[in-house]
């Protein structure tokens, strides 16, 4: 069956390669006469397959001095049904990607050496407004949209703090399709792939004078590659907007997504060898029902003042039940009983709302014209997290619990942040970009820690407040149609509700947890070279203190009774390294691209080191009564879950209607805890991860102006790899990635 596939995708391809040389459709587009565009700060790149970088101010934004790369999806050809992470991020560098699963419903992304889970380092937006739990609480990104529906993906790193919040990843914005041209558009992609793979997205949109509207909903169902991860996922969205003039618009967007996925669990390293399918967890499931509104309204006060003003919200879930013993801990019927034990139930509950104005006031020093953004933002965040529930002995997705909850708290965070940087240019070429960035944010919490004899454990957590000023500074300077950056901005992690309460299974924490702070340093030269060659390379430093992170620790300090993760502040880490893009259009250097199409090569390249400063901790040796206590230094030890490199390589051809990529991932070993332990332990949980090798795929052809056929193999040499390994929830152990798959679709746009 599988070989069948595969050979049903190569004939759709080189099928379409025929009919691209005899039957074209679309008049070829004579892109030799295409030039970068240089207004100000903008820089517009012509090429089909590169990340487009920000103007110097856009919306009510400036992205003066920042890294930055604008991902248009249209343009890239990828597997955007499974929402494939590695295919859609491979022409940034320096984006670690986890693969949890083969559904896609979560997006798993770090940078510059920060964890890729839930992407929960990053500011984490869809069209400019908040998406994850709790953005100081919880920030996991348990939502992303599908991005079939997406136009473009923003990713401003390092320097977003200042304006965006202040997460040491950056910030990361979906922005969903709109129709502002005609009054009435169909879109419709159907798409058919391996393990049962069935989605299908459809959309309407239009603009009847100052109304416009878009609609769409996406349904996706599958078996998935592993045993026992067979998922479904609906999402469907509702945007209106109506312009009172050019200048002044008020809309309304709401988002309602649910899903519902088998988790097949880790595995020890002896299961991934034999067979990295495998699962031995057919009871285990997961569900996050999730909405979000918002209403944004944008207007023009005069030439020189442009306001924005957003007030969104959040009320969503998350909802697991299952077995969560280690992948060594087989999940048998009791002969006594002929059932299987109780599961556990775990859940949340999520009620965020807040406020967003931002503003760009325009104003001229002597002949130069400056622009000064500035801005403030009210959040207010209520979450319920319900654990270790009693659940039934059953194997579907019931969240039924025979007993009230041992564990039931409540959590509350509120937030008040101004900020303002202001683009002071020195000269036409230099600018100069000051900012501040003030935060106020108050957590606290209560409710039920356990029970203990049949009385209750009380929650001991008071009311934890602070007061957090943030600093940056930015300078960019033009030289024709490239520029050199550079950027040094500080940022902030308060300790987060997950920190302070136990996670699933193995690991336990450490009470006197602090918040982290640091700082981003980047400084970078990119630009366009003629019309053929896009490119920006970089290098970075990040420093994070108090960083909270796993260490290794003897069960009593005695090594005869096991070990467990110990989650604590791991002292300061420094992430320093090189990131590098280049996309060259051959055809296009060589004068020939009007006979061949657009030849495109492209290369990510990352050179990440991370590690640990400064890091006590005490271990012992020797079996009781003759343990010996040591106290070790984890100066110079990796930072876990950092690769040390990421590279990608890949080639593109289009030419009329026909695009093809076919790209290369390779990423290096990790480290799993903050010991930096090798040999990997009997339950998969902590030891070395090897680095992997990944291949894709896609290719697309349009027919007859308004359709489409899709088609690609992910994994095309079907490695064996993974890129985490888990402590508690999707399941403890190695995560294996998805081995080969393949998909195929067909569309339309009326």
């Amino acid at each position: 069956m599988r070989n069948s596939i595969i050979a049903a995708s190569l004939l759709v391809m080189s099928v379409s390669f025929a009919q691209q040389q005899y039957k074209p459709v679309f008049d070829s587009i004579d892109t030799s006469k295409q030039a970068s565009v240089d207004l100000e700060t903008v820089i517009i790149t012509p090429f089909k397959q590169s990340p487009e970088r920000q103007p110097a101010v856009k919306g009510n934004v400036l992205f003066v001095g920042k890294k930055n790369e604008v991902l248009k999806l249209s343009a890239i050809t990828a597997n955007l049904t499974t929402n494939n992470a590695r295919e859609v991020f491979s022409r940034v560098p320096g984006v670690n990607v986890w693969e949890n699963d083969g559904s896609g419903i979560q997006i798993n992304i770090g940078v510059r050496g920060l964890s890729p889970n839930r992407s929960w380092e990053l500011n984490t937006r869809q069209n400019g407004y908040d998406i994850s739990s709790d953005v100081f609480g919880y920030p996991e990104a348990y939502y992303n949209p599908p991005l079939e529906a997406v136009e473009n993906i923003e990713l401003l790193r390092g320097g977003a703090s200042l304006q965006f919040g202040p997460q040491f990843g950056g910030m990361l914005n979906y922005v969903l399709k709109r129709e502002q041209k005609r009054k009435f558009t169909f879109e419709t992609q159907n798409t058919v792939g391996s393990y049962n793979l069935m989605s299908s997205y459809n959309a309407i949109g239009g603009k009847i004078n100052k109304f416009s509207y878009y609609a769409y909903n996406h349904s996706r169902s599958g078996d998935a590659w592993r045993e026992n991860s067979k998922y479904k996922v609906r999402n469907s969205h509702l945007f209106l907007e109506y312009s009172f003039t050019e200048d002044t618009k008020l809309s309304a967007e709401y988002t309602n997504m649910d899903y519902s996925m088998q988790q097949a669990g880790g595995l020890t390293d002896q299961q991934f060898r034999g067979n990295s399918r495998q699962s031995s967890r057919e009871r285990n499931w997961f569900g996050a029902p999730w909405n979000l509104f918002s209403v944004n309204f944008d207007t023009k006060i005069s030439n020189s003042l442009k306001s924005n003003t957003k007030l969104f919200g959040l009320v969503g879930e998350r909802n697991s039940v299952g077995f969560l013993g280690t992948p060594n801990v087989s999940d048998a019927i009791n002969p006594s009983t002929n059932e299987y034990s109780n599961r556990r139930v775990d859940r949340d509950f999520y009620k965020n709302f807040g406020i967003e104005n931002r503003n760009t006031y325009s104003y001229a020093i002597g002949t130069r014209q400056n622009t000064l953004a500035f801005g403030v933002r009210m959040y207010k965040a209520e979450t319920r997290r319900q654990q270790e529930g009693r659940g039934t002995t059953g194997s579907n997705f019931d969240l039924t619990t025979l007993e009230r909850y041992p564990r039931d708290l409540y959590f509350n965070t509120e937030n008040v942040a101004f900020f303002a940087e202001n683009n002071f240019k020195v000269t036409e070429n230099f600018s100069v970009v000051p900012g501040v960035r003030y935060e106020y944010i108050t957590s606290s919490g209560d409710g039920r820690f356990g029970v203990r004899s049949g009385a209750d454990i009380p929650f001991q957590n008071k009311k934890i407040t602070r007061n957090k000023p943030l600093f940056g500074l930015g300078m960019e300077y033009k030289l024709g149609s490239t520029n050199m950056y550079g950027n040094i901005t500080q940022a902030f992690r308060p300790v987060l509700f997950s920190d302070i309460t136990p996670p699933a299974v193995t690991d336990v924490v450490d009470p006197n947890l602090k918040d982290a702070s640091g700082y981003n340093a980047d400084l970078g030269y990119r630009g366009t070279v003629k019309g053929f060659l896009n490119f920006d390379f970089s290098v970075f430093y990040l420093s994070y203190n108090n960083r909270i992170g796993g260490v290794r620790q003897f069960v009593n300090n005695n090594p005869t009774q096991g070990t467990f993760l110990f989650r604590t502040n791991l002292g300061e880490t420094v992430n320093k390294g090189i990131e590098g893009f280049v996309n060259m259009n051959v055809t296009k250097f060589f004068g020939v691209d009007n006979a061949f199409g657009n030849i495109d090569v492209f290369a990510t390249t990352s050179f990440i080191d991370s590690r640990y400063t400064d890091f006590k901790i005490s271990s012992a040796t020797g079996a009781a009564p003759n343990t010996v206590i040591t106290e070790t230094n984890l100066n110079s030890n990796r930072v876990e879950n950092a690769p040390r490199y990421i590279h990608n390589f890949g080639i593109s051809w289009s030419k009329t209607q026909f695009s093809a990529t076919l790209q290369y991932k390779t990423s290096g070993k990790i480290f799993t805890d903050a010991n930096n332990t090798t040999a990997p332990s009997a339950n998969g949980v902590t030891g070395l991860l090897d680095g992997y090798k990944v291949m894709d795929l896609s290719a697309e052809y349009k027919f007859f102006k308004n359709y489409n056929i899709r088609s690609g193999i992910n994994n095309l040499t079907n490695e064996d790899y993974a890129t985490r390994r888990a402590g508690g929830y999707p399941g403890p152990g190695i995560l294996p990635g998805e081995g080969r798959t393949f998909f195929i679709s067909i569309g339309a746009k009326l």
